[in-house]
């Protein structure tokens, strides 16, 4: 028996071990998918007591002029992009931090990963009260140390409450993003900085010029996941603030569920679903080129 008879038998012995899983998750992903796409083709709003109706492409022109569609995925975006931005710089340092030598660090690796594993919804409700106007600690601290005079209504005011909810997602994920980035570190040689040391230089070139290119893969990893939980934020927002004030913090999970189970317009719901969908697809391709490229770059020096 040669080697390429060998080689299929064991591609084909994969694929049937591997059969059952793709074929849940085809039934799992691939069926609310279709069923979406096929939804968003109907003009369907059971408040009407209509039966839903045929009406193409429809669904998807109405949203070029929906001002509130436009305006919670602005909300989204920015959410997204602030949020990812602190959690990858500040997960960054603490996963620096936690690959260092010292007395306790299993211990503190421990903590870190802490509140990435509490519920998001039980994180919300703490925050909410934590921002409270009244009773929160915030404001307790801010007053007992003069730095204002009243108490600051955290989440009645809109810039304010985007900045609580962003404070809130950071504090939740920037240890899952830390945990990834220490996987990397913990990968790269140490025999790489003792050669770039004895040619002199210092730790910051040594950070420039070798952690971050053999960290790029893990950041990209990192920032992919990261974007699409973020993109797709729902009970943290809904938990805190409810998208308010008025719709200063609605993103687009929350105009969806809007749009489903408060006006029963299942059709164009559906139809905000499978943009969605596609611009996370988007920006997963996007990663995954960059990615490559990355690993291209960066083998050499591994």
């Amino acid at each position: 028996m040669n080697l390429n008879t060998i080689r299929g038998r064991e591609q084909r012995t994969g694929w049937i071990l591997i059969f059952p899983a793709l074929l849940l998750l085809l039934f799992v992903y691939g069926y609310p998918i279709v069923r979406a796409f096929w939804l968003s083709l109907f003009t369907q709003n059971l408040g009407t007591k209509l039966q839903p109706v045929f009406s193409g492409l429809e669904n998807y022109g109405r949203m070029a002029g929906d001002g509130r569609f436009w305006q919670s995925f602005w909300t989204t975006a920015i959410f997204t992009t602030v949020s990812v931005l602190l959690e990858l710089l500040i997960g960054l340092g603490i996963a620096l931090v936690l690959n260092q030598k010292f007395p306790g660090r299993s211990l503190v690796r421990t903590a870190a990963i802490l509140p990435w594993a509490l519920p998001t919804a039980l994180i919300g409700l703490a925050w909410a009260w934590i921002f409270n106007d009244q009773f929160g600690v915030v404001n307790d601290i801010l007053l007992r140390l003069g730095l204002i005079q009243k108490g600051i209504n955290w989440l009645g005011d809109p810039t304010l409450a985007m900045m609580a909810v962003i404070f809130a997602d950071v504090w939740k994920t920037t240890p899952f993003i830390s945990i990834l980035l220490l996987a990397g570190l913990q990968s790269i040689s140490p025999d790489l900085y003792e050669a770039h040391a004895i040619d002199g230089a210092t730790a910051w070139q040594s950070f420039r010029k070798i952690t971050l290119p053999l960290l790029m893969p893990q950041i990209l990893i990192a920032l992919l996941f990261r974007f699409a939980q973020s993109f797709g934020i729902f009970d943290l927002i809904a938990v805190m603030t409810g998208g308010g004030p008025g719709g200063a913090t609605e993103v687009v999970s929350l105009y969806i569920y809007s749009t489903v189970m408060r006006y029963l317009d299942f059709g164009y719901g559906a139809a905000l679903v499978v943009v969605t969908f596609l611009l996370l697809i988007l920006a997963v391709a996007i990663a995954s080129f960059l990615l490559s490229r990355t690993r291209a770059k960066t083998s050499g020096l591994s």
